[in-house]
């Protein structure tokens, strides 16, 4: 009986022992305690264990840590230490990319630069014989696509109109060309006056209604032109003297066409050499009188002056229209004629238009 309890005892041991080797974990460091490591976020590798500072309070596994002020992500050290610079070939973020320049407008250089000179007067005789050329820039304005048209920048919308409408005033005259006028209105007005072609009693661009042409696909007459875009549309005075008028009196017709890109440049210019001539302008300071252009009277194109260039602290004493036109032309004059017309004492009255054709040929 002692030596079974004997033998009992023995195995109890040895089993003990054995289980003891056979589970690693069920031991204890004498230094370091067991901490079991439970990965509470599934399909993501555990973090790895840090010591906790004595200083920091201890926080219980699987408890958020309260936010006492937004999160900032630490930046790359390495990155930081890096200047900054754009990547190649991208604008920066608030640039953008200048627009296409619209190469129809050059379309007319040709007609212009050939047939008209640095003084505004036309080879008619000649364009005549070259009439197929003129149509033919005429059919690209009536081809033009309108989607394309509305992509362009304002600038070389009006460029277009403006180069339309003087091109198709060289189609009028041409067809007209050379004046004929009867012997009782040859003592009314100069045998090349425009005012013979029909009809003659009508004066202004009202007299060409009957002339159309087509831009874009669509119909236009040189007066829905002048009302549609010059003074809806733009609302852009400086135009109506970028316009020819075919006659010694209109504004020069520039031997270039008017492009966006330097429209505006082309506007002062033009302005400036049209109040150059004493058919546009003239200061008479020894009878204290300024004569105008006709073309700025209230009844032509002087109240189209008003809305940008009418003011209340200048020339008082005149009407809108005129009080418009007279600041207007001060800011082209040299500072002794801007003194004179902004503080002379002087009467307003408009020079007499001269109607005779702007027609070089003569001269040939």
């Amino acid at each position: 009986m002692t030596a079974r309890l004997l033998v009992c005892s023995l195995t109890a041991c040895l089993f003990a022992i054995a289980l003891a080797l056979l589970l690693p974990g069920a031991g204890c460091s004498p230094t370091e305690p067991a901490v079991e490591v439970v990965n509470t976020q599934p399909n993501e590798s555990s973090a790895p264990l840090v010591e906790p500072d004595d200083n920091e309070p201890v926080i219980a596994p699987n408890t958020v840590k309260p936010k006492l002020w937004p999160e900032i992500p630490e930046a790359n050290v390495a990155e930081s230490n890096q200047p900054q610079q754009p990547e190649p070939n991208r604008p920066e973020p608030n640039e953008t990319a200048p627009a296409p320049r619209v190469t129809f407008n050059d379309k007319c250089r040709g007609i212009l630069t050939d047939f008209v000179n640095d003084q505004g007067m036309v080879e008619y005789r000649r364009l005549k014989i070259k009439r197929a050329d003129l149509n033919a820039l005429l059919d690209q304005f009536a081809k033009l696509d309108h989607d394309e048209y509305a992509r362009w920048p304002e600038e070389d919308k009006i460029a277009l109109w403006i180069n339309a409408y003087n091109i198709q005033m060289l189609n009028v005259i041409i067809q007209n060309y050379p004046i004929k006028s009867s012997a009782f209105l040859r003592f009314l007005w100069p045998p090349t006056s425009i005012r013979h072609i029909d009809p003659a009693d009508a004066i202004g661009v009202e007299k060409w209604d009957r002339y159309k042409f087509m831009v874009k696909g669509e119909v236009f007459t040189l007066s829905e032109i002048e009302g549609r875009f010059f003074r809806k549309e733009f609302g852009e005075p400086r135009v109506f003297l970028a316009l020819t008028q075919a006659c010694l009196s209109g504004p020069p017709l520039r031997n270039e066409p008017y492009t966006g890109h330097k429209l505006y440049e082309q506007l002062d210019n033009q302005v400036r050499k049209f109040l150059s001539s004493p058919r546009a302008l003239r200061i008479d300071r020894e009878n204290q009188k300024v004569f105008l252009s006709s073309l700025f009277d209230p009844t032509w194109y002087g109240k189209d002056f008003i809305k940008k260039y009418d003011t209340d602290k200048k020339f008082k004493a005149q009407k809108p229209a005129i009080r418009a036109a007279l600041n207007f032309v001060a800011g082209y004059l040299s500072p002794e004629d801007r003194e004179f017309l902004e503080t002379g004492y002087y009467t307003v009255g408009y020079i007499p238009f001269d109607w005779r054709l702007n027609d070089s040929s003569e001269d040939d």
